[in-house]
């Protein structure tokens, strides 16, 4: 990534550079204009609109500024306030202004170098950003196009749509546990499809004992539904004669759980449309279908970590993905005192989260892998914990990625297992 280390951000204010800073709002926002010491142009903080027409009026003043000052370069800075800034930045960029973000964090604690009183205005804070830009203490924010965008958008919408499901299945557990708690012995999953159908006929234990086991079993011969018979109906009836649950509020429990399960029949399809709409979109990207061919490793990983990431060809090298990943390592030391070395956990949690749940799945499916695994756990020099061992496969998998699609390279087992590093030391001890 281009301007990574704080000194090549400062660098980038120059003599001929306006920094601006942008606090942004919901409707309105507020920018005021600095040179790169920090001397400001702006009289006054200017205000504007949150559509099209306070950002051409942004523009004119920006350009007016810079007109009068003889500048050649903006740096606009600003808070990532929630989604706010977000059609503001793409304007901005549009218009070859890229801009950058400051930590909020950052903004609050700089609040009272000026004028030691912590309190918060429209005035104040454009000027804090300002400054935490001119010390290069901004990050470069990534706004994908085309394809990544619209896979970003499309892998938020399924994580958004798997969450939904779960918080439906967790009521419908509820509800289970107090007016059908017998129903998990006959089912191990509530969302089970034979069951599902006799519960939108008959959802209480009553209307189960009514059907008699022919009338459940009809309502699975007519759905076609197979591997279920009057066995299963004789054990769900069954289970229904002997139910303890409540047999209060049944109108209303009638109508929560066929709620329920409308909703997720609704969410389900939503959320497959979701994932074939993904699916389609990994294939417009290059070498992504690859990554798939790696055991242990699928669809929802390889556009996860896309829509994540975005364009690869940004990244300069696999550290800079392992830092946006939150994977970095780092140390807490303070003289003689070596401290423990930890991951960063600063960045993007969502893929994170991601490479941790498919560096499970690679230890338990890929043999590679699973070696790799048992190299760091068993070592004689310095062996790692599980979790440890789980977060170092993580960072792996993302150079195997990086150098995948970046190169070109099909999938080496071979390569990776020669890569595992043994020092004589090791080998001697062993």
């Amino acid at each position: 990534m281009k301007s990574n280390t704080q000194n090549t951000k400062i660098e980038a204010i120059t003599e001929t550079t306006l920094v601006l800073g942008i606090d942004v709002g919901s409707e309105t926002h507020y920018a005021r204009a600095f040179d790169y010491r920090g001397i400001e142009y702006s009289k006054k903080p200017f205000k504007f609109s949150n559509d099209e027409a306070g950002f051409v009026m942004f523009k004119a003043w920006i350009l007016d500024i810079k007109e009068k000052h003889g500048k050649d370069k903006v740096v606009p800075g600003m808070e990532p306030t929630g989604h706010y800034w977000f059609n503001l930045g793409k304007f901005l960029q549009d218009n070859e202004m890229k801009p950058v973000l400051v930590n909020p964090h950052h903004v609050k604690k700089s609040k009272e170098l000026d004028d030691n009183n912590p309190t918060k205005n429209d005035r104040k804070d454009p000027k804090v950003i300002a400054g935490l830009v001119r010390g290069g203490r901004y990050m470069i924010p990534y706004l994908p196009e085309g394809v990544y965008a619209d896979l970003r958008t499309a892998s938020n919408m399924r994580f958004q749509l798997q969450a939904e499901l779960t918080r439906i299945q967790n009521r419908i557990s509820r509800w289970f546990n107090i007016y059908f708690p017998e129903y998990k012995t006959v089912y191990g999953q509530p969302d089970a499809k034979s069951g599902m159908l006799i519960l939108k006929v008959a959802p209480l234990p009553e209307d189960i004992l009514t059907l008699g086991i022919d009338g459940v079993n009809q309502i699975w011969r007519d759905a076609k539904v197979r591997a279920v018979g009057k066995a299963r109906a004789k054990t769900l009836i069954e289970a229904a004669e002997h139910s303890v649950g409540s047999k209060e509020g049944e109108i209303s429990a009638r109508m929560e759980i066929r709620m329920l399960l409308e909703d997720y029949e609704s969410g389900n399809t939503r959320l497959q449309e979701v994932v074939a709409l993904i699916e389609e979109l990994v294939k417009k990207i290059p070498m992504a279908e690859k990554l798939l061919e790696i055991k242990g490793v699928g669809i929802k990983t390889v556009s996860g970590f896309l829509a994540e990431v975005g364009d690869i060809s940004r990244f300069n090298n696999p550290k800079e993905l392992q830092k946006l990943a939150g994977l970095a390592l780092v140390e807490n030391s303070s003289g003689k005192h070596k401290g423990e070395t930890t991951i960063s956990r600063r960045g993007r949690k969502r893929l994170r989260y991601l490479l941790f749940e498919v560096a499970m799945s690679l230890v338990s499916k890929n043999p590679e892998f699973r070696e790799l695994h048992s190299y760091y756990t068993t070592r004689k020099l310095n062996p790692l914990k599980k979790m440890q061992s789980l977060m170092a496969v993580a960072a792996k998998l993302l150079r195997v990625f990086f150098a995948m699609l970046t190169k070109g390279v099909d999938y080496d087992p071979k390569k990776l297992v020669g890569d595992i590093k043994r020092p004589a030391v090791y080998l001697q001890v062993a």
